[in-house]
């Protein structure tokens, strides 16, 4: 059986051409019904994250709320993504994610009946929004751990990190651009029904997969505590992983708050509404869009860790530059250029620290991750609002940003203590050979 698979599984890629490596993630029965399910429940997820800023703004006019809304929709991932990564090493990963896409569901439907019924206030969207926070405590850390039982060859898991991100940004362009239609024609109620509408499509896939058990998990009888310090230690005595965390906590409290201020460059510094708004988040996609498709076509994890402060230099680049423009064509150009750098920052990321953590400890490793991507942003949603309420809007992105380009800088210094580290790993894996290391030893980072 296993072997007719692999020559199923062959005449597929040999189908495919040339470029058939760059969606070879597909040949794995379990990742395409996670694509599937995923590319229509993440557009939904796009439209309310516009939808909820756009009826915050609104109803309330302030900078500073939409920084409060970003706060506390992302303080609960802050604080319990190290309980979460204990139990994401402990359970069954596909049940998690059942249970936290049902929530999410429940959620949102939640967040349509009281807009659509017109009594919903600013309390009511914070107590949603960090019920929604809660949720992701869980569902970040379990994705992407669960991402390897999706896709059993380790060869293949770069591509379907790329092919994720390839999808969600695909999402994050026809998300917004579709909110901005139906908040203009409908108002932003509907946006929050389509999403919890489309949480069935990955339920349906998640339940319709066939997943082999993982063999059984050393300290698996240990205390949660235990194992979070083990998580820890592995964490912030391991170079690559606790530097790249490092940088990313950077990017996330500095330059990715810069969302929660987009309702105010498209009405105020753009004089737009809300298609402005689904402009400049679709331009954002577009950009990450091109990013993630570009790391598609890669054929190995080699050269990602040189990548990483080039991205997020790009990143804060495109946010100083975004603050100084006043014209539309301008705006979305430096959106497209900001977009791309950060997700080649992020899958690069993603990939490298998904590549060398050990199976028992990628949940916890990967909770690590979703606190600083996810965790960081709730200081940096305050932080960006205070400055724009002090500042204004286009100054904040500009000092932010300019942050980042110095932790790009930062990062790019250990870079060298990085590929000592991360070169006898790749080494035992068969990535990069031992006879080849002379040659690609700047490219094992």
């Amino acid at each position: 059986m296993a072997s007719s698979e692999q020559e199923q599984r062959d005449r597929v890629v040999a189908a495919g051409g040339r470029f058939s490596h760059a969606w070879r993630a597909l040949r794995h029965r379990n990742f395409r019904l996670f694509f599937s399910g995923q590319s229509i429940s993440v557009i939904g997820t796009w439209m309310t994250r516009v939808a909820t800023l756009w009826l915050v703004y609104r109803l309330t006019g302030s900078a500073l709320l939409l920084g409060w809304v970003g706060f506390v929709g992302q303080i609960p991932t802050f604080l319990l993504a190290p309980f979460a990564g204990v139990w994401v090493d402990r359970l069954n990963r596909r049940n998690v994610l059942l249970w936290t896409q049902a929530l999410a569901a429940v959620q949102s439907l939640m967040l349509a009946g009281l807009t659509l019924s017109k009594q919903i206030t600013v309390w009511e969207i914070l107590v949603l929004s960090a019920f929604q926070g809660l949720i992701n405590a869980f569902d970040m850390p379990g994705r992407q751990a669960f991402m390897v039982q999706m896709v059993e060859d380790r060869q293949d898991l770069s591509n379907a990190i790329a092919l994720n991100s390839s999808m969600v940004n695909m999402a994050r362009l026809v998300g917004p651009s579709l909110a901005g239609l139906v908040i203009g024609a409908f108002g932003e109620g509907y946006c929050f029904l389509i999403d919890g509408l489309s949480y069935l499509a990955v339920i349906a896939s998640l339940a319709l997969m066939r997943i082999k058990p993982l063999p059984a998990r050393s300290g698996a009888a240990a205390s949660m505590l235990a194992q979070m310090k083990e998580g820890w230690a592995y964490v912030s005595g391991f170079t690559p992983v606790r530097t790249i965390l490092l940088l990313f906590a950077l990017v996330s409290l500095m330059g990715m708050p810069y969302i929660v201020l987009m309702p105010i460059f498209a009405a105020q510094v753009l004089h737009g509404g809300p298609h402005t708004l689904g402009i400049l988040m679709g331009a954002s996609g577009v950009g990450a869009l091109i990013s993630a498709l570009s790391l598609a076509v890669r054929k190995t994890v080699l050269g990602l860790g040189r990548m990483i402060p080039i991205a997020a230099g790009t990143f804060g680049a495109g946010l100083v530059l975004f603050g100084l423009s006043r014209v539309i064509w301008l705006s979305m150009l430096m959106m497209l250029l900001t977009g791309f750098g950060m997700m080649q920052g992020m899958a690069a990321s993603n990939t490298i620290i998904q590549t060398v953590v050990p199976e028992d400890r990628r949940g916890r490793v990967m909770s690590y991750y979703t606190m600083a991507f996810v965790g960081m942003a709730p200081f940096g949603s305050l932080l960006a609002g205070f400055l724009a309420h002090k500042l204004g809007a286009p100054h904040t992105v500009m000092i932010t940003g300019s942050v980042v380009i110095l932790g790009a800088i930062w990062f790019a210094t250990r870079l060298p203590s990085i590929r000592r580290e991360i070169r006898p790993i790749y080494q035992a894996m068969g990535i990069l050979p031992p006879s080849l290391e002379p040659v690609v030893e700047n490219a094992a980072g």
